[in-house]
Formats: structure tokens, sequence, C-alpha cells
């Protein structure tokens, strides 16, 4: 018996919703191989963890079960990928090689720490989100930045796909549902989610095959 049927269709939607979106990034055709790589870095791993997360939600909530204890971790592990991938986008379209390359290994080492608080201290998704919300953060930045020098509505859609990610959060964090029952903050915010992602991966399709300088880096 599925535990929390809602939670597990809208994760696996947003899996399936990942998996196409990382297939036709790597499709040929992109010009940026760095920037489409890490673009479907982020996309990719927010399926995997999508996918462990709903099957969490359906099959293993009670924290006992190997499932769980299993799944749960690498659900957590994956949205630190998906975190790592946003510092290093971010980078490579707003910075120089020399200060993308920086930035890049200070993430990889944030990632590090993470995985050590992930597999030794806490596994709540409370810590999942203040990992990512740096990140998040920075990226809304950079998109803003890009958008000011390109005035691009591609860019534009992809900003206010990073915006709807933060409205999201907020509607799981403060428990908004529709039904108490048959869907609850959770999957609420996982269709708020596949919105915002349609909308950062439009712009991502933008970035990897447009040309001319984007601060410092060519895009």
């Amino acid at each position: 018996m599925i535990t929390e049927p809602d939670v597990a269709f809208t994760d696996y939607g947003l899996a399936a919703e990942c998996v196409l979106f990382t297939y036709l990034l790597g499709r040929r055709g992109n010009r940026q191989q760095l920037l489409r790589t890490w673009f479907a870095i982020f996309f990719g791993s927010l399926g995997v963890a999508s996918l462990f997360g709903g099957t969490v939600h359906g099959f293993f909530l009670d924290a006992e079960t190997a499932g769980h204890r299993t799944l749960w971790p690498a659900t957590l592990l994956a949205i630190g990928v998906t975190t790592l991938a946003a510092w290093i986008v971010g980078a490579q379209i707003q910075f120089s090689r020399g200060v993308a390359r920086a930035i890049s290994i200070a993430a990889v080492l944030q990632f590090v720490g993470y995985c050590v608080v992930v597999l030794f201290i806490v596994q709540t998704f409370r810590v999942a989100v203040l990992n990512y919300l740096p990140a998040n953060i920075f990226l809304l930045v950079v998109f803003f930045l890009t958008y000011l020098r390109v005035r691009k509505g591609a860019v534009l859609i992809g900003l206010v796909g990073i915006v709807l990610t933060f409205v999201g959060a907020g509607v799981q964090q403060a428990g908004i549902v529709v039904h108490p029952v048959y869907f609850n903050h959770n999957a609420l915010y996982h269709v708020i989610q596949a919105a915002a992602l349609f909308m950062i991966f439009w712009s991502a399709r933008w970035f990897t095959v447009a040309s001319g300088r984007l601060g410092g880096r060519t895009c």
C-alpha cells in the first residue's frame, strides 16, 4: 500500500520531467559543453532526488525500514549535487574562467561538508533546504544581472522560475495544503516546482546555445 500517493506520484512526475530535460540538454547542437553538462547535472540530480524521495514517501515512510535508511540519505545527497551544479552554472554564466574555477572549488568543498553532515549528523529535509538556499539566491542574482545585460525573454522566464522555487519552498515550509489527505503541502510543492523547473529549463536551453559574451563567459 502506498502511504502518501499524492507526494509519491508528484515526485515521480518531477523525476520524469527532469529526465526529459536532461535528455534534451544532452542532444547535439549546444555550443557550451561545460555549461550544458552542469545544467544537465542540475536537472539529472533533481530527477534522482525526486525518484528516491517519491519512493520513500510512497513505500518507506517508516524511518526504521531499510528502504528509508538507504533512500532518504541518497535523496538528500542528490539534492546536494543539485546545489553544487547551481553554484557552478551561475559561476560559468557570470564570471571569468579563473573566478568561475575558484567558485567551483569552493562549491565542491561545501558539497563535501554537506555530505558529512547528511551521512553522520542529521538527515532532515530542512538541512537540504538550508544548503540549497544560498546557491539558489546566487543563481537568482546571476539570472537577474544577465537579464539586465541582454534583455532576453528566455532569461526572464528562467528568472521567474527561480523566484517560483522560493515560492514553492515557502509553501512547503509553511505547510500549505490543497487537501489535508489527498494533496498535502509536499504534493503542492512538487507541482509548483514542476512549473519552476520548466521555466529554468527554457532559460537553460538559451544559455547553452547563445553566442556573445555574458559577464566574462562565452555563452
